[in-house]
């Protein structure tokens, strides 16, 4: 299984996936963009496992998160 890993001396102490120098943020903002995960891999030469951990360390990242009531008007 890819892991998601974070050291100090690769792209300034970012997620990314192990062996790679992609970013979890790079992935996440490819999906948002409307790319497929085939074409994640071929953009960014990663596998679909390496796409699927950087979902899995952003749900755990999100459901961590305190979050507090907004208060909307409209």
């Amino acid at each position: 299984m890819v892991e998601i890993i974070i050291d100090e001396k690769r792209r300034f102490g970012k997620p990314i996936i192990e062996g790679t120098r992609i970013a979890v943020d790079e992935v996440l903002g490819a999906l948002a963009g409307g790319m497929t995960f085939e074409e994640i891999e071929k953009e960014y030469g990663i596998k679909k496992d390496g796409v699927l951990a950087a979902l899995r360390y952003a749900t755990e990242i999100v459901s961590e998160e305190q979050v507090g009531l907004l208060n909307v008007k409209g």
